[in-house]
């Protein structure tokens, strides 16, 4: 695999020059055709997805395949704007000159994508550098192995393999890929495998954007609308049965609203993940694999150990990877749930008495890849987010700003390195250059040696910059 790997790695690096030449159109005419090859390939991009995750076809269509197609639309509608140089300011030493930054491709890319979101999250990268002109090299997750099928089929017969190719495989492939020196790499996952192709990229020095994740809050205050605020953070939370980076992973809240907001998230829950049978498979994920499985029973299990209250839920099935969604109350600081993002359906809740307490909670821990916020109150919403850190916000909502190509999508730190999405993933995948195109009437020739004959020059120039 390592050979087959350099092969192609070996034509994609002859291949990275005639790419940086092409044009608007040829990158848009490519973009249309990859859309193409994803809408005829949609029946069994649902089957993959349903087998990988047990995704609804709704929820498929909504969170992978229709976000994946607004991107693309998106990237076609402004990729002339986005190409095209940007003239920039001038100072004394250009005075006369036209400055300008171009964009131009890093190179041969690499994407390794994760499980959760297996379809979205190695598609949204590649159409940034695509409409950057960039040859790319996809990783899929081998633990979503029907979706990395489905993917590899779809770019081997879409792209030649100089431009775009897709090897499958576990570990070794990553580490096989991670010993080339590519131009830009593009990981998303967990902030531990974050470091190691961080230290990987190094050794190359090579520009990394990590997608990472961690502990992203949600602060819920009394002035919310408590009601919608619990049905939302519901939805958040258990939509891919919690497997979302994004997810809200606990809640703080003031103590006097717990108990309401446990009777209003239950309600929430039970109206849209359960029938008259119990939970309703066909729109509640299951967890992606046995090891996951029982990483987060063990988590349930060992907070109830030390301390938290088990307040409803907490049923699980090995036999079709199913944990029901779970409340925990009481649950400390020191509590292993509160250690490390869960990414599943259980949902620690700890209170506070002030809201500079839910602050400083909120502060001791690494930056979030997400924060949420839950306020009617103008000032409260400030204040948290004006003290606070975080890849990105929503106030009295979760999830939907990653849904806008127009923001930024990133995290800060421990919860990621670089943005993504719209014109924010075109500049990831594209080196600004910075280029002066001088004038005959130049100004530098006034600071050439010899300097014995300009000290009132001196002066002139600290006055003028």
């Amino acid at each position: 695999m390592e050979e087959k790997i350099k092969s192609v790695f070996d034509l994609q690096q002859k291949h990275k020059f005639n790419l940086r030449k092409t044009d608007a159109k040829t990158r848009i005419t490519k973009l249309k055709i990859l859309k193409r090859a994803l809408e005829n390939a949609e029946e069994e991009i649902y089957k993959a997805l349903e087998m990988d995750l047990r995704k609804s076809r709704f929820e498929t269509a909504v969170t992978e395949l229709f976000f994946t197609y607004a991107e693309i639309d998106h990237a076609v509608k402004n990729l002339r704007s986005w190409m095209k140089p940007k003239s920039v300011g001038k100072t004394m030493s250009n005075l006369f000159a036209i400055n300008k930054i171009y964009y131009e491709p890093k190179g041969i890319s690499l994407i390794i994508a994760p499980w959760n979101y297996p379809f979205q999250l190695i598609m949204s990268p590649l159409i940034s550098a695509i409409a950057a002109g960039n040859c790319v090299i996809l990783k899929p997750s081998e633990l979503s192995s029907a979706t990395a099928g489905i993917i590899n089929k779809i770019i081997s017969k879409t792209f030649t393999k100089e431009e775009i190719a897709c090897f499958e495989g576990d570990a070794e492939v990553s580490t096989a890929l991670l010993k080339l020196p590519f131009d830009h790499i593009f990981f998303t996952g967990s902030t531990a495998i974050g470091k190691v192709v961080m230290a990987a990229a190094a050794k190359n020095l090579t520009s990394v954007t990590l997608e990472l994740g961690g502990k992203s809050p949600v602060i819920v205050d009394k002035t919310c609308d408590l009601k919608k605020t619990a049905e939302k953070i519901a939805w958040g939370k258990l939509v891919n049965a919690g497997q979302t980076c994004i997810a809200p992973d606990y809640v703080l809240i003031d103590e006097s609203l717990q108990d309401k907001f446990v009777e209003y998230y239950k309600a929430a829950v039970e109206k849209m993940f359960f029938n008259q049978a119990g939970i309703d498979k066909s729109v509640y994920g299951k967890i992606i694999n046995k090891t996951q499985f029982r990483r987060l029973s063990s988590l349930i299990e060992n907070a109830v150990q030390n301390g938290a209250k088990l307040n409803w839920g907490g049923k699980t099935s090995a036999e079709d990877l199913t944990i029901e969604p779970t409340i925990l109350t009481s649950v400390s600081a020191e509590n292993t749930i509160m250690q490390e993002e869960i990414f599943g359906p259980i949902l620690p809740i700890v209170t506070y008495t002030s809201l500079q307490e839910a602050i400083d909670f909120v502060n001791i821990k690494e930056k979030p890849l997400a924060l949420y916020v839950f306020s009617d109150s103008a000032k409260n919403q400030e204040k948290i987010i004006s003290e606070t850190s975080a890849g990105g916000t929503c106030v009295n909502d979760v999830l939907v700003h990653i849904s806008n190509p127009n923001l930024p999508f990133g995290g800060v730190n421990n919860s990621g390195i670089g943005s993504c999405h719209g014109i924010f993933g075109f500049k990831n995948f594209s080196h600004e250059r910075a280029v002066v195109f001088q004038s005959k009437f130049g100004l530098t020739k006034m600071i050439y040696p010899p300097y014995n004959e300009k000290t009132g020059l001196l002066k002139w120039l600290k006055k003028i910059l």
